[in-house]
């Protein structure tokens, strides 16, 4: 029993199984993302569900707020249904609470009350609202609270604020729709009220959006978004499962040391089993250690990009990846020796096969073993050791007979096919030849001087078996057949 060559066989499947590991690894990942991003989706779809049964329901329906007032109800509910979803298809917990209770905040974002003010008469951008409720309730900033009011407003708040005089003063001509009315009572409202810029925030929709005509859409349009932002994020886990060269790197360099350092245990017991000590070994020893230790780190880079680029891009399961590469270096020793003059050419063929045999039955066990024992890296290496076994066994457990048998055939075989290797090459030659001939009397026939021409149509017909009876090759056998 080859215990060498079934440890070293073993390794082989053991790095295929690893790579296979870390693949399936990632394909776990993006399965789970995908599954947890369908829950995200179903709930953030159901909070703008209930957000537009809530405005329905409680705010439409029952007319709350009047003619005038209803749109700031519906901006409430809007900015919790909306800014929750948007939480919620991100895989975040909700952040956004009603209050409801006609106090001095209407919603809370994550624990800050706030108060939202969408008030458009008066031209001051919801700042003359603000400041009523400040003046009604003086505490609310102190105790922590904030204005929200819509993001169009806030926009041109934010901008107003920034200007200097300079730039107000040209604010009348340069048609961006602000005035130097609206510039003033920014600036006064900000240095008169004690309120700034941090203590306003902006909604997440504008003033228009939540009127009553318009928010169906704007709730329509917001689950469109959402759906968008859905397969954003399944996009992105699938990019994120894709084989990359990093870790593709990363498979290349643990093969190259794992194989590294069995090559070198390998090639010291060696010399050891020799008989030699370590303080023996000679420095031509250690420079044989450090071919074979160089020469199987280089195999085992090899061996992990081969076997990652084969599981990843050719869909390829990790054991006959493994084997693939395995058969390579085999046979690609073989074609050396082959090269070297140390085997013949039907030797180079038979060991090619065997050593192309000797892969496949441990891809086979390997798998085998994966599928029965379905522990990453250990099944492939049980099952594998246990193929090998039998393989081995199978191989060795021929009797004396049944060797000369298969040694006759083999020798039966070899003679056929240098008979038919023989007959073939006389038969091509043969081929040939005629071919040469019948090329140059197809050009003697077609000749464009007509006398050259009628020769070697002559020649041609006998060639091809035409009677001589028959073929017309002088004066008197052309007048008899045109004339008689």
């Amino acid at each position: 029993m080859d215990a060498k060559a079934i440890a070293k066989s073993n390794l082989d499947q053991a790095l295929g199984a690893w790579i296979d590991y870390l693949n399936q690894v990632r394909i776990n990942e993006l399965v789970a993302k995908l599954a947890s991003q369908d829950g995200n989706l179903q709930d953030s779809r159901d909070a703008l569900r209930s957000t537009v049964e809530t405005i329905g329901d409680r705010i439409i329906q029952t007319g709350r707020g009047g003619e005038k007032g209803m749109h700031g109800f519906i901006a409430e509910v809007a900015e919790v249904g909306i800014g929750n979803a948007r939480k919620l298809i991100n895989g975040e917990k909700p952040f956004c609470e009603w209050i409801d209770n006609n106090g001095p905040a209407d919603i809370k974002i994550d624990g800050i009350e706030f108060q939202m003010k969408f008030v458009e008469s008066g031209g001051s951008f919801s700042l003359e609202a603000i400041r009523c409720h400040l003046e009604k309730y003086p505490d609310f900033l102190r105790n922590g609270g904030r204005y929200e009011i819509p993001k169009d407003f806030y926009d041109a708040v934010k901008t107003l604020a920034s200007m200097t005089e300079e730039e107000a003063r040209k604010l009348s001509r340069s048609g961006d729709g602000y005035s130097p009315r609206q510039y003033r009572m920014v600036q006064d409202f900000l240095q008169e009220s004690g309120i700034t810029l941090d203590d306003i925030e902006p909604s997440l929709l504008e003033y228009d959006e939540v009127q009553q005509a318009a928010i169906g859409e704007t709730l329509a349009r917001e689950e469109e978004n959402l759906r968008t932002v859905d397969q954003s994020l399944r996009d992105e886990a699938y990019e994120e499962s894709l084989p990359t060269i990093a870790e593709g790197f990363q498979a290349a360099i643990v093969s190259a040391g794992i194989e590294g350092a069995s090559a070198f245990a390998m090639a010291l017991g060696a010399k050891l089993k020799e008989g030699k000590s370590l303080r023996e070994l000679e420095p031509e020893d250690w420079s044989e250690i450090a071919n074979e230790t160089g020469l199987g780190t280089l195999k085992g880079g090899v061996r992990g990009a081969s076997i990652y680029a084969l599981t990843n891009y050719t869909a390829t399961p990790g054991a006959v990846a493994s084997s693939l590469v395995t058969a390579s270096f085999g046979v690609a020793e073989q074609v050396n020796r082959f090269r070297n003059g140390e085997v013949s050419e039907a030797d180079l063929y038979v060991n090619a096969e065997i050593v192309c045999l000797d892969a496949a039955v441990s891809a086979l066990s390997s798998a085998i073993g994966q599928a029965i024992i379905p522990i990453p890296v250990i099944g492939a290496v049980i099952g594998n050791t246990v193929g090998s076994i039998i393989y081995q066994t199978a191989k060795d457990g021929l009797s004396t007979k049944e060797q000369q048998i298969l040694e006759e055939y083999d020798r039966k075989q070899k003679e056929l096919d240098d008979r038919l290797s023989a007959e073939y090459r006389a038969l091509v030659s043969e081929l040939s030849a005629d071919m040469s001939t019948y090329m140059r009397l197809l050009v003697d026939a077609f000749d464009p001087d007509p006398h050259r021409a009628l020769v070697g149509s002559c020649e041609l017909a006998l060639e091809l078996g035409v009677s001589s009876d028959e073929v017309l090759d002088s004066a008197e056998k052309i007048d008899d057949y045109f004339l008689n």
